[in-house]
C-alpha cells in the first residue's frame, strides 16, 4: 500500500440555495480544491462522487463543468457516510497503485431534493420507520437514557449546540453563524422530548471535495502534503447484538481499526470532525472514539476539552448543528476541515500545533441493524 496525500480541499458555502443545482454546487467546491493546491485537471485520473437524493451520474454532471471528462468517475450512496465513501473510495484506489491522482465530492441539495422541508422518510420495507422511529425519535430515547444512566441534563445537551454554534461563529462556510444561550436553545420548539429544535442539524444545501494523491506526486505540488494515516468503513451488525442504545458497537470497533491503521491511539488526537445531527449524539461519540470511558462523556464535555482552546476540540468547523448537514457533502467537509487545521490555515478557529486529526461520521436507519447502519473513522496528519 502506497502512503496517500492530500493536496487540495474545497467546499462551497452551506445553506439553502433552491436556485442552485448539486452540479453547480459541487463545481464550487471542486473549483476551489483545484485552485487550493493548482493541479492541472488533466492530472485527475479518477473521480468518486457521493449523493443522497437525485442521484444521477453525479460526478460526470459536476466534473464536465471544469472540463474534467473521460477518466474513470464512479458515484455512491451510503446515508451520511456517503461522503466518507468516496474519500475512501479514492484513498483506495491511489494506495493500491491503480491511479496517482484523484477526487473525491460529496454533495446534497436538500432544499431541491423530494423531501425538501420533511424529515428523511422512512423506506417502504423499514417497519421501525414507519411505526414512528425517525432519527430525533431515536435519539430521543437515547437522551433519556442518557440522563437516567450518565447523568446527563438537558443543560448539558443544550450545551454541546452552544458550543457548537460558537464555533460556527468563526467559520465563513457555517451556514448558522450566530451565537445561542442554554436558555435559548432549551426554549426552541421541541422536536422530540427532550430534544429541541437547536438540538437538531438543519436541512442544507453544499458540497465539498477533496484531491489526494501518492506522496512522490503531492511533493511536486505542495510543501505540505497531508497524510491520510487510517481510511476505515464498516457496516453495522444485527440490533439485538447492541445491548445498550448508548453504545455504538460499530462506532467502537471502527474507531479501534483507524487507531491501529494509522499506529496511534486516542490520546494522540489533537481535533476531531465527528457526526453531530443531535446535540446528544457528540457525547455518545466522545465515547465510541475512546476518549473517555463508558459514561464519562458527559464529564469531557462539562470540563470544556472539546471546546476550541481545550485539550481536544470537537467539530471546531460548528459541526452539523452549525453548518447543516448536506447528507453526502458531511464525510467529505469533516476531512476538508481536519486538513485546514493540520496546515494551520483554520482561521480563527485554528487548532494550535495540530500535528493529527480524525474524521468521523456514520448514518443510516435500517429495520434490523444498529444505528448506524456504516460507519467511518479517517485519521489525517501532517
Amino acid at each position: 500500500m502506497r502512503e496517500v496525500a492530500v493536496i487540495g480541499v474545497g467546499q462551497s458555502v452551506f445553506g439553502k440555495f433552491p436556485g442552485l443545482s448539486a452540479a453547480q454546487l459541487g463545481g464550487e467546491a471542486v473549483s476551489a480544491a483545484l485552485s487550493d493546491c493548482s493541479i492541472p485537471v488533466k492530472k485527475i485520473q479518477v473521480a468518486y462522487a457521493a449523493r443522497n437524493y437525485d442521484t444521477n451520474c453525479t460526478a460526470q454532471g459536476i466534473l464536465k463543468e471544469v472540463c474534467i471528462r473521460g477518466v474513470e468517475m464512479v458515484n455512491v450512496e451510503n446515508a451520511c457516510a456517503g461522503g466518507a465513501t468516496a474519500f475512501r473510495g479514492v484513498w483506495k484506489e491511489i494506495a493500491d497503485g491503480r491511479y496517482d491522482v484523484g477526487i473525491a465530492i460529496g454533495v446534497e441539495s436538500m432544499t431541491t431534493s423530494p423531501i425538501a422541508g420533511k424529515l428523511i422518510p422512512p423506506e417502504k420495507s423499514d417497519l421501525e420507520g414507519h411505526l414512528g422511529m425517525t432519527m430525533p425519535a431515536m435519539f430521543a430515547m437515547v437522551a433519556t437514557r442518557q440522563m437516567e444512566e450518565h447523568g446527563a441534563t438537558v443543560e448539558d445537551f443544550a450545551q454541546v449546540s452552544v458550543k457548537n454554534h460558537h464555533h460556527g461563529c468563526l467559520n465563513p462556510k457555517a451556514q448558522y453563524r450566530k451565537e445561542f444561550t442554554i436558555e435559548e436553545v432549551l426554549n426552541s420548539r421541541m422536536i422530540a422530548d427532550p430534544i429541541t429544535l437547536l438540538m437538531c442539524c438543519p436541512n442544507t444545501d453544499g458540497a465539498a471535495a477533496a484531491i489526494l494523491c501518492s506522496m512522490d506526486v503531492a511533493r511536486k505540488y505542495t510543501t505540505m502534503p497531508v497524510r491520510v494515516i487510517a481510511s476505515t468503513l464498516l457496516s453495522g451488525d444485527y440490533k439485538y447484538m447492541q445491548e445498550d442504545i448508548c453504545v455504538s458497537p460499530v462506532g467502537t470497533k471502527i474507531a479501534k481499526m483507524a487507531y491501529e491503521m494509522a499506529g496511534c491511539d486516542p490520546k494522540d488526537i489533537d481535533l476531531v470532525e465527528m457526526h453531530d445531527a443531535f446535540a446528544n449524539e457528540e457525547i455518545l461519540r466522545y465515547e465510541d472514539l475512546l476518549f473517555c470511558k463508558r459514561g464519562e462523556g458527559i464529564g469531557l464535555l462539562r470540563s470544556g476539552a472539546t471546546t476550541i482552546g481545550g485539550r481536544i476540540p470537537v467539530n471546531p468547523s460548528g459541526g452539523l448543528l452549525s453548518l447543516g448537514h448536506p447528507l453526502s457533502a458531511s464525510g467529505v467537509r469533516t476531512i476538508c476541515e481536519i486538513v485546514l487545521h493540520l496546515r494551520g490555515q483554520a482561521g480563527a478557529r485554528q487548532t494550535p500545533n495540530a500535528k493529527v486529526g480524525l474524521a468521523q461520521m456514520l448514518g443510516g436507519l435500517v429495520t434490523g441493524l444498529e444505528h448506524g447502519a456504516v460507519a467511518s473513522v479517517h485519521i489525517l496528519a501532517r
